[in-house]
């Protein structure tokens, strides 16, 4: 199964020196040579972002985030895992998970309305 993990950071956390939280780029290579990692990118910062939405058939456009929120997203991967429980497991790995929030959505399997 497929999911969407969301990688978001918040601003107002202040991380200790070592608190534990493994590296990104050892997090990385682990997923990545469990073939886990799909693709994954960083992503501009919220204030880079257009939100599009049509309205009586009008394009609306507003610079910045749809929505504000505390949480910024920072990037995303695409994971293949078994399950649920394994994609859990796969994002309480990730770095972010210590200093910031992981979101897992599932793709909405294609054979499925």
């Amino acid at each position: 199964m497929k999911y969407l993990m969301l990688v978001c950071i918040d601003p107002d956390l202040q991380p200790g020196e070592d608190d534990g939280a493994p590296e990104v780029d050892d997090w990385v290579h682990e997923m990545d040579s469990k073939r886990i990692r799909l693709i994954g990118e960083r992503v501009r910062p919220g204030s880079d972002a257009t939100t599009v939405r049509v309205r009586n058939r009008e394009v609306l456009l507003t610079d910045g985030p749809y929505a504000e929120t505390k949480d910024l997203i920072a990037g995303f991967d695409v994971l293949e895992c078994a399950d649920l429980d394994e994609a859990i497991s796969v994002a309480a790995k990730h770095p972010m998970a210590w200093h910031g929030v992981i979101e897992l959505r599932p793709f909405w399997p294609a054979h499925e309305d």
